[in-house]
């Protein structure tokens, strides 16, 4: 009886988190898939389609090229925002954690980015990056270095770059106070023995703190990986659901919005509601087979240590 009153208690207790998610995150995944299965008019569902229109994402064009465009430029996302986050972020939590009054005050400075809104963050460096008066074409011509001035949004060779550094810039807070928590749980008697022993600078990171990091470093880039695949606030506000200039900016994310509700579709004024769930579930399917089995392998890993 004493079992079943606890149990009847867990269950209250975690009944409004699983209501909202359910209404929030599996309610949207299953109507997505449920409304791919179908042909739109505008807003009025039609016939059932089955596979049609995942058929007509992976191998229709130009749905097909626009689709597997957006899924690189993700790739891309992902993998620089990783090189940025892996090194400078490792880099500055390894030097936070020397401690002292001014490297307190660097982490929170290096923190406050991660505080502020998309929106904002992205309204602001749209501003800064205006080719006639932005500021850091302003900089570059006080600096003599007038010919590196470009238009970064409207150039499609840096447009995505420059809104991937942005985001790494805004992000970076989150990936450095993660490692630098994981940094100072290591036990002090590891580095002390290890100096002992002679070692000393680099040798002291690559066989002391980076292993004892790492299954940090796992779990910032699983959470990035998810994060990237995602992407839409940032690159909304600064370039639309365009896509940017010749969809160099393109994602997944901006991708389903723009086919659901933005271009016309086969004769639709406001897109197809039918092949932007198709992209959004297929999204889904991306995201959490590749998270799913990283964190497997994740867990293999830390068990075999």
């Amino acid at each position: 009886m004493h079992r079943w009153v606890e149990k009847r208690v867990y269950i209250i207790m975690i009944l409004p988190a699983l209501v909202v998610y359910t209404g929030f995150m599996v309610y949207p995944l299953f109507t997505s898939l449920l409304y791919g299965l179908y042909e739109w008019e505008g807003l009025q569902r039609g016939a059932f389609a089955g596979l049609a229109n995942f058929r007509t994402i992976l191998w229709e064009r130009p749905f097909n090229v626009r689709f597997f465009n957006a899924i690189q430029h993700n790739i891309y996302f992902f993998a620089l925002t990783f090189a940025i986050q892996s090194t400078a972020g490792l880099g500055l939590a390894v030097l936070f954690s020397q401690g002292g009054r001014l490297m307190t005050l660097y982490r929170t400075v290096s923190f406050i980015p991660y505080t502020l809104s998309l929106v904002v963050v992205g309204f602001l460096w749209s501003l800064m990056l205006n080719p006639t008066w932005g500021i850091v074409n302003k900089a570059l011509a006080a600096a003599g270095l007038g010919a590196w001035a470009r238009p970064w949004l409207g150039d499609p060779r840096t447009a995505l770059t420059a809104i991937i550094l942005i985001n790494a810039w805004r992000w970076i807070g989150f990936p450095v106070l993660v490692f630098l928590a994981a940094i100072q749980s290591i036990p002090s008697e590891l580095h002390e023995a290890a100096r002992v022993d002679g070692a000393r600078g680099w040798q002291l990171f690559r066989h002391i703190t980076l292993p004892l990091v790492m299954p940090a470093v796992l779990t910032v880039t699983i959470l990035t990986f998810i994060y990237d695949f995602m992407a839409f606030e940032l690159i909304f506000v600064m370039q639309g659901s365009s896509g940017g200039p010749a969809y160099s900016t393109d994602v997944l994310g901006t991708l389903f919005y723009r086919t659901a509700f933005g271009e016309s579709v086969a004769g639709g004024d406001i897109g197809n509601i039918g092949l932007g769930s198709a992209i959004a579930f297929l999204m889904f399917l991306i995201v959490g087979t590749v998270s799913l089995m990283a964190y497997r392998w994740m867990t293999r890993r830390e068990t075999e240590y």
